[in-house]
């Protein structure tokens, strides 16, 4: 990934930036053995086929992760950071489901040099299937 130089006051209202990836078994497989989160219905099949998704779901915090990337690519360099963010999950995310993260500026917050934005995944039907906001600080 190529981050660019972009300085606050360049940006605008409806800057944005995506980033789209399969999830696969071993993105499951290595999310449960970073997070620790080895709940069954991410990581037993037979046990998920029992529940209301019908087999494997993943880790709702996997999908959400690509957001970091997305607010990452929109908040360039030099220097910037998280404050916050808000998710909502709305639909499961299964292995082989591509997902496409984005970050969108929705508010610009000249004095303490903050942007509120817009953070959604989708998946390849193009059902929303985490919704939320950020909050980041550019320091330059």
């Amino acid at each position: 990934m190529f981050y660019e130089t972009k300085p606050f006051e360049a940006f605008e209202l409806g800057d944005k930036a995506t980033f789209s990836k399969t999830i696969g078994e071993g993105d499951l497989l290595l999310f449960a053995a970073l997070s620790g989160d080895n709940y069954p219905v991410h990581v037993d099949e037979e046990y998920a086929k029992t529940t209301r998704f019908g087999g494997r779901i993943a880790h709702g915090l996997l999908t959400a992760s690509l957001l970091s990337a997305t607010n990452g690519m929109l908040l360039q360099k030099p220097g910037g950071i998280s404050l916050a963010q808000t998710l909502r999950f709305l639909r499961p995310v299964y292995p082989g489901d591509t997902i496409t993260a984005c970050s969108e500026v929705i508010e610009i917050i000249p004095d303490k040099r903050r942007m509120r934005f817009r953070t959604s995944c989708t998946n390849q039907r193009g059902e929303l299937v985490v919704d939320g906001e950020a909050l980041e600080q550019k320091d330059r």
